[in-house]
């Protein structure tokens, strides 16, 4: 059983869970998430603590920024767009009970205090912006530091939320490239990350 609510949007997502492992659940009811619903996951926080496990879509980054703002000390479990989907359809309710597993074996959780040695500079020497291939890169790279997709700027604050180091980003960036150097691909800027 695990300790600790998972937030989901909706029943769907609840029986996806439930068929990976026995835990409880708050469903969300949508990208609209109520008062009532925010005051359940606030006493699920300081009763037993909270994972946030939404869809990995525009609409569930969306619901888990509100309730991350409005709940602090959250845990973040995250799936990625290929893990969740079924034909076209996104979603928590679609991914394998391994796949679910795996995730909330990796949750992240939010640091005390906020920060990391990894900004914008390393960012760019990394190829994960400023490149063509710096979306997809930083997609694989995220996978491997399961705190899912992101834009620069969110992936950034990512790093910030939960304490995510220079050498974290390094180690994926290189885990990512052997990879891809073993597939016979190599990413838009292979390498360590330059600079300080």
């Amino acid at each position: 059983m695990i300790k600790e609510v998972i937030v989901v949007e909706g029943k769907h997502d609840t029986t996806a869970v439930k068929r990976a492992v026995e835990a409880d659940t708050i469903e969300t009811g949508g990208s609209a998430v109520g008062k009532d619903v925010l005051a359940r996951i606030e006493l699920a926080q300081r009763k037993r603590g909270v994972i946030i496990l939404t869809d990995p879509d525009h609409a569930g980054e969306r619901i888990r920024a509100l309730v991350s703002s409005r709940v602090p000390g959250c845990k973040h479990a995250f799936l990625s767009q290929e893990e969740a989907t079924l034909a076209d359809d996104i979603g928590i309710e679609n991914a394998k009970p391994e796949a679910i597993r795996q995730a909330l074996a990796s949750v992240r959780t939010e640091a005390a205090v906020m920060g990391t040695d990894f900004g914008w500079p390393e960012l760019y020497a990394a190829g994960l912006a400023g490149t063509d291939g710096s979306a997809r890169r930083r997609l694989r790279v995220g996978r491997k530091l399961r705190i899912g997709y992101a834009n620069a700027k969110t992936f950034l604050k990512r790093c910030a939320m939960f304490g995510i180091t220079r050498r974290e980003v390094e180690a994926a960036l290189a885990a990512c490239d052997t990879a891809d150097a073993a597939e016979g691909r190599l990413g838009p800027r292979a390498g360590e990350v330059q600079g300080a």
